[in-house]
């Protein structure tokens, strides 16, 4: 794990920072193997927040490892910064696992976002793994709603640049709502939508991010 630069910035240096970043993302897939994928979730209560990120077997998608950490949330909410407030509190999870994954399904944006650097895209340049981003809701890209069954997808298009596509918006489940899938780091749209669709079975959210959002809420996990 490399450390790429410090947390204690303002939310102007934040911004800029992001900027800069942005310049290293790869967002190319490269046709590893897969055989464990994690799902990273972070609440925030009282001030305090706590991650969680459980890593499931894939393709069949049973826990295999699982750790938790806490910190003081110190960098203030800030729509488009949430990486600088869960962002330490994930790293020190991670320091934790006893089992690394091949590829990280966040609770949040890959590079679906202003300035293409959402926490998906963020942490998966940090820790050097594939990552995506799988959202409940829409932050930032223009788009059709998809088709009502499973699987129905419509490209998450810039609205900066209407030629280039930055996520796609997939219906996990007949008759609910999308979920907003991105590329993080070292995956493309194409790979990052497959893998998304894998990972949810019963449920319109990824079982990746069911189990830590349930371990990350305080919940139990056993193996």
């Amino acid at each position: 794990m490399r450390a790429l630069h410090r947390w204690d910035l303002t939310p102007k240096d934040a911004i800029r920072l992001q900027q800069e970043l942005v310049d290293r993302l790869n967002l190319a897939w490269d046709g590893r193997s897969v055989a464990a994928v994690a799902g990273i979730d972070v609440s925030v209560k009282r001030g305090c927040a706590r991650s969680a990120i459980v890593v499931l077997s894939y393709p069949d998608l049973a826990p295999i490892d699982a750790v938790t950490a806490e910190a003081d949330a110190v960098f203030p909410y800030v729509p488009g910064l949430l990486t600088f407030r869960e962002g330490p509190v994930i790293l020190d999870a991670w320091q934790k696992l006893r089992t690394k994954p091949d590829l990280l399904l966040f609770d949040g944006q890959g590079i679906a976002h202003p300035r293409w650097m959402g926490l998906a895209a963020h942490m998966g340049l940090w820790l050097d793994v594939p990552s995506l981003g799988v959202a409940k809701s829409h932050l930032y890209g223009m788009y059709e709603s998809p088709g009502p069954e499973r699987g129905d997808a419509a490209e998450l298009i810039d609205e900066k640049d209407r030629e280039r596509v930055i996520g796609t918006v997939l219906r996990t489940r007949a008759g609910v709502k999308p979920v907003f899938v991105s590329p993080g780091y070292r995956i493309d749209t194409k790979h990052a939508a497959a893998f998304a669709l894998a990972c949810c079975t019963r449920y319109r959210l990824p079982e990746t991010t069911r189990w830590a959002h349930r371990v990350a809420g305080g919940g139990s996990f056993e193996l």
